[in-house]
């Protein structure tokens, strides 16, 4: 089976055993990649946390070259692989390794915390930061469960 004309890898070879499953993950991944309300930069940054927060090398060496590229430093992404919260982050940057870290670690956004990130990622941005995370930790879960 093909998906978007490519040959399905990564976590998608585990989802051919469901079919449909896969053509709705994928179509959600193709939002959350390449039309949702974060930068580039942002949503490799979300990527990259939940790769390293899930210690999933697959996601981790398909998107760390990304992220750079994105404009996200390397000294951020040396950070985040050791569990370290990056020094000298923009405040956009901040506030959603704050989110990402929250969601991962705590399992709950603090009001004061989902404020600040409203205020900086907008409304939007805030969801579709939350579904990034939701999104490469189902694709890190299937990856982790492999025989």
């Amino acid at each position: 089976m093909r998906l978007r004309g490519v040959e399905p890898f990564g976590p998608f070879v585990d989802l051919l055993a469901s079919p449909e499953l896969m053509t709705r993950v994928s179509a959600v991944g193709e939002y959350l990649r390449y039309r949702s309300a974060l930068s580039s930069r942002l949503s490799e940054l979300a990527i990259v946390i939940t790769a390293a927060h899930w210690q999933q090398p697959f996601e981790w060496e398909i998107h760390a070259p990304i992220a750079v590229k994105a404009g996200v430093p390397q000294h951020v992404l040396d950070a985040v692989l050791r569990g370290d919260r990056p020094v000298d982050l923009a405040e956009d940057s901040a506030v959603l390794y704050d989110l990402c870290i929250a969601l991962h670690r705590d399992r709950v956004v603090p009001a004061p915390l989902r404020d600040r990130a409203e205020r900086t990622l907008g409304e939007q941005g805030v969801i579709d930061a939350i579904a990034i995370c939701g999104y490469y930790a189902l694709l890190a879960m299937i990856m982790n469960a492999r025989k």
